[in-house]
């Protein structure tokens, strides 16, 4: 059976992993991995083990990221948001992060 991820989504996702073992990989996990200077992201989603290409100003962006958030992993998403923030400040990450916050996203 062929798979429904492309080529570019497995070798991004290949390149996060191929930085150490297991537990160091876990370590340091992205969530996100950013495409086409913060219009689009990867959502590497560790509940259904999918990684789901989105586009950051989409509805299904905000949903993805509140399942994330709700099974405990909105600090680790926001701390690389402002972490891709400081990297590209002209990616518009700091709006993507405002947007999530306004979306009640964080909280709890």
């Amino acid at each position: 059976m062929a798979s429904s991820t492309s080529k570019t989504a497995r070798a991004s996702v290949r390149a996060g992993q191929a930085q150490g073992a297991a537990l160091s990989v876990l370590g340091e996990f992205k969530y996100l991995i950013p495409l086409n200077k913060g219009k689009h992201v990867y959502v590497r989603n560790l509940t259904n083990a999918k990684t789901t290409h989105l586009s950051t100003s989409s509805d299904a962006f905000v949903e993805e990221i509140r399942v994330l958030a709700a099974a405990g992993h909105g600090a680790k998403i926001r701390a690389e948001l402002v972490a891709l923030n400081e990297a590209h400040p002209q990616d518009g990450w700091a709006t993507t992060e405002k947007k999530l916050a306004d979306a009640g996203i964080f909280e709890g």
